[in-house]
């Protein structure tokens, strides 16, 4: 019993990643690619924020810095994507931001 306990524990929050992330490459696909991105990339930033609070499992590949450091940019690069996909004033803002 105590073998299927730590088995258990190896996981971690690793199915509730897969499974918001399959929620999110469905509404792509089936109802808005904007709201499935910002799903996609706000379902990488909570799994960011579990691998800080320490919670490993499968998602645990490198040292928690790096973990951390690549879901966040890659979470925030997916919702900001998905924020700029049909937003026009958006998308001039941000590009006069780097305007010389």
């Amino acid at each position: 019993m105590s073998q299927n306990g730590t088995e258990r524990e190896s996981w971690g929050p690793y199915p509730l990643i897969l499974a918001g992330a399959a929620v999110g490459v469905l509404v792509i696909f089936v109802a808005n690619p904007r709201w499935g991105g910002f799903a996609l990339g706000a379902v990488i930033m909570v799994a960011a924020a579990l691998r800080f609070a320490g919670y490993g499992g499968q998602l645990a590949l490198r040292s928690r810095k790096v973990d951390v450091i690549t879901l966040s940019v890659f979470g925030f690069v997916l919702v900001l994507t998905s924020l700029l996909l049909y937003n026009n004033e958006l998308k001039a803002l941000i590009l006069s931001l780097f305007a010389p």
